[in-house]
């Protein structure tokens, strides 16, 4: 299995880094341990990341902030990738944000926080019941594009319908929605992603929590098949599945331990078969209620 691909025209591991756990419980307020999870950030870089996904509504700022002391200055192939679309109360309540001068607004905040004059790829995260002109919103990105606050578009919890507008309209180079071996509703945004060269980012890769997540990928008799036969975990399986459904998906497993961080880098090492495939096929579909709730 490859263990590069393409974000854009940029080359990264496809095993990332999904920064959102580092804050505290709720994805809001500082991390429960600063200095585990600075060793974090740290321990991926020496692993390879060279790809992280973060929000400045991730604490707000706390994540962010964390990401600019430990890293800063940025290695040169570091590709930092953010959303904007919502925001936080005072309370940590995920609040929408969705009209072009907000998505302004959150551009410009991770720039500010991250300490950078150019994001690597903004996400343009699609709140569900947003009343707001699709196009009008990615038009700010690509204002924001051409100012140079920005290097690459990509779009987070898209319809299909949405994505071919998407593309239509400008260079789309991620497209992040909820997909795993256990939930792949998803799958025709994917095959659109195959069919017109764009990297695939699923988040929820191993499942929401309100379907059981790992718990329940570990207690699936086909993945937990693979797994035996391979000497790995069942999440590890799950995120191996991933990389070889489709050669430009990226992984963003998040975590706040050192441990998991290493687990999880070691995905890029599982070799799955055609045999594996195949059972993996047989994985139970699990119903997803996360797939529409913000990230």
């Amino acid at each position: 299995m490859t263990k590069t691909s393409l974000l854009g025209n940029q080359p990264v591991n496809r095993i990332g880094f999904g920064a959102m756990q580092l804050a505290g419980p709720g994805v809001f307020g500082p991390p429960r341990d600063r200095d585990a999870a600075a060793a974090v950030l740290r321990r991926a870089i020496e692993l390879g990341v060279n790809h992280i996904d973060t929000a400045q509504y991730y604490g707000p700022d706390v994540v962010n902030d964390l990401i600019r002391e430990v890293l800063h200055p940025y290695p040169e192939d570091l590709v930092l990738v953010t959303k904007v679309g919502g925001k936080r109360d005072d309370k940590g309540a995920w609040l929408p944000a969705q009209s072009p001068a907000e998505l302004r607004e959150g551009v410009e905040a991770n720039l500010r926080s991250l300490g950078v004059e150019q994001m690597g790829l903004v996400n343009l995260r699609v709140m569900p019941g947003s009343d707001h002109d699709f196009a009008e919103q990615l038009g700010e990105l690509v204002a924001l594009k051409a100012e140079g606050k920005l290097a690459m578009i990509g779009i987070s919890t898209v319809t299909l319908d949405q994505a071919k507008q998407a593309v239509a309209q400008t260079e789309i180079s991620e497209i992040q929605n909820p997909f795993s071996v256990a939930n792949r509703v998803d799958e025709p945004v994917l095959g659109f992603c195959r069919e017109h060269d764009i990297a695939y980012v699923p988040y929820f890769p191993l499942g929401s929590a309100f379907a059981g997540g790992p718990k329940a990928l570990a207690a699936d008799p086909a993945i937990a098949g693979v797994a035996e036969k391979h000497g790995v975990s069942a999440s590890q399986i799950a995120l191996a599945w991933l990389l070889a459904h489709y050669d430009r998906t990226l992984l963003i497993p998040g975590t706040s331990s050192v441990a998991h961080l290493e687990e999880n880098m070691a995905v890029g090492d599982i070799d799955l078969d055609a045999g594996d495939l195949t059972a993996l096929d047989g994985a139970t579909q699990l119903p997803d209620p996360m797939a529409v709730v913000a990230h």
